[in-house]
């Protein structure tokens, strides 16, 4: 007899379909060394508030791009996956405006931003726009789940200089997602009822990994310094283990 947490286990959307395809063909396909990288330029974003910011600056432009292409589409696919509560791009402005006041006038992509850019124009305008997909679960719910993670990183790591969840941290916030599980399942059983061919959802898959590499050339671009980061992260933990008290520390 299955126990409960096998029966709840299987009845999670995440057990079947594309979101199975997806969660194990972009886990599976990462080498040592890529995932690696991806960490390792994760913590370069945190590694100063330069990096950071420019890090934000990034992801302005490929959910710029996103975004765009979700409004300009009529494709079912796509139409069926864009929840209004995961759009980035009102925060990223908030952000932005932390960060440099004249940004729309002085701000140009980055080398690896324009190349990521360019792929989501291409594949939007191309004959299998569904493909967008892959980029819609690698960028929003990676941010849905990693999201608080990393904005808990920046304050402990960075201070007030990234801000908070008003001007700076905006992106991370989710604030129209009360139960982010919840909504997690919802995205899952939307992404498994969608009616594509198995052809169209291995190249979904593929296309994730992409993008997954698209991200890794962003993090590469950074200046900060990883261990400056983890070591910051690391004396915040542990001063706050031995003293108490909240993020915010005085230096």
């Amino acid at each position: 007899r299955p126990s409960a947490q096998a029966t709840a286990q299987d009845a999670s959307p995440r057990a079947s379909g594309l979101a199975l395809q997806l969660d194990d063909g972009t886990r599976k396909v990462h080498s040592v060394a890529e995932n690696t990288q991806f960490v390792t330029g994760f913590f370069k974003g945190l590694g100063d508030a330069g990096s950071f910011s420019q890090l934000t600056a990034s992801f302005f432009y490929v959910y710029e791009a996103m975004e765009r292409a979700l409004d300009e589409s009529s494709n079912p696919t796509l139409n069926a996956l864009d929840f209004p509560q995961l759009r980035r791009l009102p925060g990223l402005e908030r952000d932005l405006d932390f960060y440099s006041p004249d940004w729309r006038a002085t701000l140009k992509p980055s080398r690896a931003t324009a190349k990521y850019v360019t792929r989501i124009e291409e594949v939007a305008a191309s004959d299998t726009p569904e493909l967008l997909v892959g980029h819609l679960y690698s960028r929003y719910l990676g941010d849905l789940f990693g999201g608080q993670m990393m904005s808990g990183m920046a304050r402990k790591s960075l201070g007030a200089a990234v801000g908070d969840g008003k001007g700076g941290l905006a992106f991370y916030e989710f604030s129209d997602i009360a139960d982010t599980r919840g909504f997690i399942d919802e995205w899952y059983t939307a992404l498994n009822a969608l009616d594509l061919d198995a052809a169209t959802r291995e190249a979904i898959v593929e296309e994730a990994n992409v993008v997954f590499r698209l991200n890794i050339e962003l993090f590469d671009e950074l200046e900060g310094n990883p261990i400056k980061s983890v070591l910051a992260l690391a004396l915040g933990a542990l001063k706050e283990k031995l003293f108490g008290g909240g993020d915010d520390d005085a230096e």
